[in-house]
């Protein structure tokens, strides 16, 4: 009599895969997970391991529990093999224009103070005078193109703001944790480090 043979392991999941690195993110397990959701922690298991398909409404829950962003909502979406729900605007869209005109009154509140608009990636989009004025006596304009219109490139760059910051120790190390709750919060990616690395 030959003894039973042992159950495949079930196949992994894209979406079981970006589900479990948002729990690492978050630092929340399966059952915390499954309690705040309201499902069972052996569904959200079963999920993981591409057990179980989840639904739409299901990645969608399980993505605000966790808090995503709404683009990587997209992705958890797309690995669940559903159409992306939320759309990424160009900030200089004609839709976005009461944006535009919102940002620039704010950048203009800050005068002679320096202001600037970043995306996730931290390049620069907006900049009032005073941070114009900034960038003109401080950084190498020959070395604009090495840090790209990159806010924390700038920062770090030797031909930057980095020579001239008195606590360069305790600045860089600030602009670091900033990066790194960024990319833990889903805010930043890869692309948000890299600048730095660059440098």
């Amino acid at each position: 009599m030959s003894s039973p043979r042992p159950r495949p392991a079930e196949p992994d999941s894209a979406f079981g895969r970006l589900l479990r690195e948002w729990r690492a993110r978050r630092r929340v397990s399966q059952l915390d997970l499954a309690m705040e959701a309201g499902v069972s922690s052996r569904h959200v298991s079963f999920v993981e391991t591409g057990r179980s398909q989840p639904g739409r409404e299901m990645v969608l829950m399980l993505a605000r529990v966790l808090d995503v962003p709404l683009r990587d909502r997209n992705e958890l979406l797309m690995a669940a093999g559903y159409a992306p729900l939320y759309r990424a605007t160009d900030l200089d869209a004609p839709a976005l224009e009461q944006a535009r005109r919102a940002l620039d009154f704010m950048l203009r509140q800050q005068e002679p103070y320096p202001a600037i608009v970043v995306d996730r990636a931290w390049n620069l989009l907006k900049a009032n005078g005073g941070a114009v004025r900034l960038v003109e006596a401080f950084a190498d304009p020959e070395a604009a193109s090495e840090w790209g219109g990159n806010a924390m490139r700038l920062m770090f760059h030797p031909r930057g703001f980095r020579p001239y910051i008195v606590n360069w120790e305790a600045m860089a190390a600030a602009l670091i944790q900033w990066l790194h709750r960024d990319v833990l919060s889903g805010l930043g990616g890869p692309e948000t480090v890299r600048p730095v690395l660059a440098s």
